[in-house]
């Protein structure tokens, strides 16, 4: 903070969070008081780079489930006599690198919302002066996640954003794969007993399969009020062009 804002006629002014040049602290972005080099700065340069680990902490886990689904296929079609349940062992796999991603989501979700919250309310105002901070009470929204950060976002919709962004199309693949598997290669014999898996018949197996996917269909599609901040939901083409 400038001398100016501490000091006023030789005599010390206490900080006031709620007073006007602090809440619209974006407004000084590009004077000399809050240049490049200033606390702000910093700040929001830290969080960007943790917001950018935990984006690739995702990535990994994405990346590891399609390597091990693609490893699954391969060698569940390379012979006709291995089980059509190693396609069903793809589908627990992919569950659970579903929930560890999910769970990881929350995680970046902290960061990514601290970052969004300085964009809105210091970065923009400070662009354009004219329009005023998106929350008022962003600085102490900001200051108490920092003395107690918290998750944001439900476990369900964490969910919901990584079936929607990759793990239902991973997810339809692998279970098509199971129904060619099981119609096409079943061999001697036909569907549903071709779908059986030891003493369960094919007809619940092909049941639970088809619940299975119906309900992450269910989470991903079903209306729903999103708490994440950043989720890129409007789109406007061309909304930079030159008039």
């Amino acid at each position: 903070m400038s001398d100016e804002s501490e000091t006023r006629d030789g005599a010390a002014v206490p900080f006031d969070p709620s007073g006007e040049r602090e809440r619209r602290l974006g407004e000084g972005l590009f004077e000399r008081d809050m240049g490049p080099s200033s606390s702000m700065a910093h700040l929001y340069r830290g969080e960007v780079h943790r917001m950018t680990r935990w984006r690739e902490r995702l990535d990994r886990t994405t990346n590891w489930a399609v390597t091990v689904i693609a490893a699954i296929l391969t060698w569940a079609f390379s012979d006709p006599t291995n089980p059509h349940y190693l396609v069903l062992v793809g589908l627990v796999t992919l569950g659970v690198f579903l929930g560890i991603e999910a769970h990881r989501y929350r995680g970046f979700d902290v960061w990514r919302s601290r970052v969004r919250l300085i964009q809105e309310n210091v970065w923009a105002p400070g662009l354009d002066p004219s329009r005023d901070v998106t929350d008022r009470d962003w600085r102490r929204k900001l200051s108490d996640d920092y003395r107690q950060p918290t998750v944001k976002i439900p476990f369900e919709e964490a969910l919901a954003h990584r079936l929607r962004r990759v793990y239902l199309a991973l997810f339809t693949v692998v279970n098509a794969a199971w129904v060619i598997r099981v119609t096409a290669f079943g061999g001697a014999a036909d569907w549903p007993a071709s779908a059986a898996i030891g003493m369960v018949p094919g007809v619940l197996v092909t049941a639970a399969v088809a619940l299975v996917y119906l309900a992450g269909v269910v989470i991903t599609l079903r209306p729903r009020q999103w708490h994440s901040r950043s989720e890129l939901r409007t789109e406007r083409i061309d909304d930079w062009e030159q008039p």
